[in-house]
């Protein structure tokens, strides 16, 4: 039986990365070591995990995690209060397959995207 996904996504620098997901969406640090080259986060029950690929070029990583929530308006809006960057094509809106969506890019040009059924 399956029960949990822990997405791994790169990352170029570990101290960037920690400080979008930590103080800019509200993640905070999983685990009590540290381990070099890998950074595990937490909010609610969404675990994000990254590994370290310093020569990841942006423009070609193709890095993508869909994140249900039960208040995409209320994420949507505590976001956008905290200057966080909306995806240019991933404002908030009701989608033709019945969910309300958003993205975002993480500095590693990882895609985010968080949904709510309607």
């Amino acid at each position: 039986m399956l029960i949990e996904i822990h997405p791994k996504l790169p990352m170029r620098n570990k101290e960037v990365t920690k400080d979008y997901y930590v103080r800019q969406l509200g993640f905070r640090l999983l685990g009590d070591r540290d381990f070099d080259g890998y950074l595990m986060v937490l909010k609610d029950n969404i675990q994000i995990h990254f590994f370290e690929y310093k020569d990841l070029e942006p423009g070609e990583n193709y890095g993508q995690v869909y994140i249900r929530t039960n208040n995409i308006d209320g994420l949507y809006n505590a976001l956008l209060d905290k200057g966080v960057s909306i995806h240019p094509n991933g404002p908030l809106e009701t989608k033709p397959w019945g969910q309300r969506e958003f993205s975002l890019l993480d500095p590693d040009n990882n895609l985010l995207t968080f949904g709510q059924t309607i």
